[in-house]
């Protein structure tokens, strides 16, 4: 697939023209990331936009106590690195590869240079920013509110609906994180995600297969933890 055609799936520019799509990948640089490298680090200069080609990548914080707290995670099309390029501030948080990950960059200049050229990005990117925050705030309010095994289930369809393919119903979320990725993102520990999911299992709400999860039903499954 090349540049162009792979910027199609990226939410912000999916409403351009053919033409206007090779002009912004003609911009572009391609990078690669193995497992584990750091692509972005908390408080840098932010001078590059990035959007997933390929693979994952985890949005991450360090607490007061140095404990890692995982606020997201991203996986193909989805783009990073826009705040920073916006208000001229640090990074506000690190980015790190989940596994190994392609990814796309675009400059400080050429990124506020398309924003203003093509209006239909900088409405789609308010739009993506907003749906951000709305996630961001149940999460929040997940974590403050519910228990541990709740926050689980919550982060479980936090996935599904980021990473997760659809079918009759049925969600699969292939890769699925690590289980202390998942005890760091729902604040809980790695034990308890392990006997939440076994749980969940016995329930039969979900199977385990290998590095993959599945969702049976998918709404139902919401509906008893929403």
């Amino acid at each position: 697939m090349s540049t162009a055609q792979h910027l199609r799936n990226v939410p912000i520019f999916s409403d351009l023209k053919d033409t206007d799509l090779n002009i912004i990948a003609e911009k572009m640089v391609s990078r690669s990331y193995e497992k584990g490298k750091m692509i972005l680090l908390e408080e840098s200069q932010g001078e590059t936009f990035f959007i997933i080609k390929s693979g994952a990548v985890k949005v991450t914080r360090q607490s007061d106590d140095g404990r890692e707290v995982i606020l997201a995670i991203l996986g193909e099309s989805d783009f990073f690195g826009e705040m920073s390029l916006l208000d001229g501030e640090g990074r506000s948080a690190n980015i790190v590869s989940n596994e190994d990950a392609e990814v796309l960059t675009l400059s400080r200049s050429d990124f506020l240079d398309c924003l203003e050229t093509y209006p239909k990005i900088a409405i789609a990117l308010l739009e993506e920013l907003a749906i951000r925050l709305r996630k961001s705030d149940q999460h929040i309010e997940s974590l403050s509110l519910s228990d541990s095994e709740h926050r689980i289930a919550i982060t479980l369809i936090r996935f599904a609906q980021e990473l997760g393919t659809i079918k009759k119903g049925e969600v699969t979320i292939r890769n699925l994180p690590f289980q202390q990725d998942i005890a760091n993102m729902a604040g809980t520990s790695r034990e308890t995600v392990s006997r939440t999911i076994k749980l969940l299992e016995e329930k039969n709400l979900v199977k385990k297969d290998k590095k993959d999860l599945i969702i049976y039903n998918f709404d139902e499954f919401r509906q008893l933890f929403s």
